[in-house]
């Protein structure tokens, strides 16, 4: 067959490539991880088919957002979404925590006028993980951070505005993060503590608070309903000071037609509900949960198996 005759092969950009190699990494790392085999071939389907794309991804996200990757074939709203936010920060924050390199302090110095130094304190001061947190806090301005006065803190402010304003933009109010009920957090919270404590787990190796580079890190990935879960003990300098890593667990969990939101769960330690385990935020149904559950009459978590 001549050349001229030959079958055209779409040409990958070096971004392309990269998200296709991301989204690949992710489905190798989920699948080692215990993760049900669906979604592992749904992000290697996803990596696939971004190779065999006729134009780059970025085109065709500019010119028709969320919804036109979402019509391409083999990408789904949330690997959408995780396009998004690569494509618009360089960045994809599930990947980099199942990794084990997601750091807040790391995230921080992508801003502007951010260094090192600044990063950690606004990390010790204001115990933020994500660009999100970071910005709640400064609007706020009830903790003060040496080193940053109203002027860098409007400059910082500004940047998080223009940074986060398209991923909010391309969400929409539609597809603002629901939560899981409570009965279906505290029931994965009880599993993930009783596989970690029992040695069933992948661990990973994180890389804060780590020096020796040990993977001590239990992670569960789950499914119940159509909700999809990462589990994992908190691994934040509030949880390692006040010595709670093995009590604090965080619950990253999403749907596929949602971003990703994040609970915490711990052991109360006053008032009616100590010793119990606790959505941190959501105690007023925690205690409704626990009262239902004293009467016999606690809804079940919805239908599904550890995945």
């Amino acid at each position: 067959m001549s050349d001229e005759m030959a079958p055209k092969v779409p040409s990958v950009s070096a971004e392309d490539g990269l998200i296709a190699a991301r989204l690949d990494e992710y489905a190798d790392l989920i699948e080692v991880q215990g993760a049900d085999g669906f979604r592992v071939r749904a992000y290697r389907n996803a990596a696939r088919e971004i190779g065999a794309l006729p134009e780059p991804l970025r085109k065709i996200f500019d010119r028709g957002g969320t919804r036109a990757l979402v019509d391409l074939p083999g990408i789904g709203k949330g690997i959408a979404a995780a396009i998004v936010e690569m494509l618009t920060t360089g960045h994809w924050r599930q990947l980099d925590r199942l990794k084990g390199t997601l750091t807040p302090e790391a995230l921080f110095r992508t801003i502007p006028g951010i260094g090192e130094e600044l990063a950690r304190r606004l990390v010790d001061t204001l115990d933020v993980e994500s660009l999100e947190d970071l910005e709640t806090a400064l609007r706020l301005g009830d903790t003060p951070v040496p080193g940053i006065g109203p002027r860098r803190r409007a400059a910082i402010l500004a940047t998080l505005d223009q940074r986060l304003a398209r991923l909010r933009r391309e969400a929409g109010p539609a597809s603002a993060p629901g939560a899981p009920p409570i009965s279906l957090l505290l029931d994965a919270d009880a599993l993930y503590r009783a596989k970690a404590e029992a040695g069933e787990l992948r661990r990973i190796a994180p890389k804060r608070f780590n020096p020796t580079g040990e993977a001590w890190l239990p992670i569960l990935h789950a499914r119940r309903g159509d909700w999809h879960l990462t589990v994992l003990y908190s691994n934040t300098a509030q949880a390692h000071d006040l010595g709670r890593t093995q009590d604090w667990v965080v619950i990253y969990f999403h749907q596929d037609d949602h971003p990703e939101g994040r609970a915490t769960v711990v052991t109360e330690r006053q008032g009616p509900l100590a010793g119990k385990r606790v959505v941190r935020g959501r105690e007023d149904e925690c205690r409704r949960y626990y009262v239902a559950t004293d009467e016999g009459s606690a809804p079940t978590p919805a239908d599904g198996s550890p995945a």
